[in-house]
């Protein structure tokens, strides 16, 4: 299907999801909410995919929001109490992170190529990817401080996990820039590129590497970070237990050792896609 806010690629094991509003910086207008959504239910119903990587296009990775899109989340409906207002701003406010937890959630990994300013709810979103790579003129700007407002689609649910918690006070207070030395510095992104060019082509190849591993150890291994992020060591050890009973008796595993014994490239089969799937749509 046509997306109005980015390209999306899904040939080959590898989606490339490319936004490409550079005229407005790419900033996040209401249709990007429900694309973004679209978007990841296309790469979860296309088996072959096995990784994904998010880059951007002009002069920055994104502005973040559209200010545009305060109008539409606003339930500013008329004759209505202000509770029942408030109540459905909270919805729309929920239904607007679901756009980047459905990065967190996909069962592959993405990476995302940062390019140029990062901002708002390009925080966010980059902060819901596995993996991050930037540019050497990429910066990050916890913005919505900057505007009076508390940042509420993940950035300050997901950053403290990724960087120092300092770090994050520092830029969520301040609104201060983070530039891409001192991201790579605080662990943010992994590596730095001189040209937009060379980042989204290591990308690439990243994904490429990824995508050559069994697909169910992958899957998998995403599944126990996640999961061990948000629990204790313990109810982590008992996931991984449980994950593996039913998982480890695989086709990949005979594959990987029959490959190395063989001195060849493995072969791994798709994962199957979700059974009696539902695109949800509006």
């Amino acid at each position: 299907m046509p997306y109005t806010t980015f390209d999306l690629d899904l040939a080959g094991p590898v989606a490339h999801l490319k936004l490409k509003r550079p005229e407005a910086f790419n900033s996040m207008t209401l249709a990007f909410w429900q694309e973004m959504v679209d978007g990841f239910e296309a790469i979860a119903v296309t088996p072959a995919l096995r990784a994904v990587v998010i880059s951007s296009t002009g002069k920055h990775f994104t502005a973040g929001m559209d200010l545009s899109v305060f109008a539409g989340v606003a339930g500013n409906e008329p004759k209505v109490d202000r509770a029942r207002q408030n109540e459905q701003l909270r919805r729309n406010v929920l239904e607007m992170q679901q756009s980047f937890s459905v990065i967190e959630e996909s069962r592959v990994p993405v990476i995302a190529a940062i390019q140029g300013g990062c901002i708002g709810g390009g925080v966010d979103l980059v902060s819901a990817c596995d993996i991050r790579l930037c540019t050497k003129d990429a910066w990050f700007c916890i913005q919505e401080i900057n505007i009076g407002m508390v940042a509420d689609v993940g950035t300050l649910q997901r950053l403290p996990y990724l960087i120092p918690e300092g770090l994050v006070r520092e830029l969520a207070y301040t609104g201060r820039r983070l530039t891409a030395e001192r991201a790579l510095q605080a662990g943010l992104v992994n590596e730095v590129f001189e040209t937009q060019e060379a980042m989204v082509e290591a990308a690439q190849a990243m994904a490429r590497e990824i995508a050559a591993k069994s697909p169910l150890a992958v899957t998998g291994t995403k599944e126990m970070l996640n999961y061990s992020r948000d629990h204790s060591v313990a109810d982590g050890l008992n996931h991984i237990a449980t994950w593996n009973a039913g998982m480890l008796h695989s086709d990949d595993l005979m594959e990987a050792l029959t490959a190395q014994k063989q001195k060849r490239e493995p072969k791994f089969a798709d994962l199957l896609p979700p059974r009696g799937y539902v695109k949800r749509r509006r």
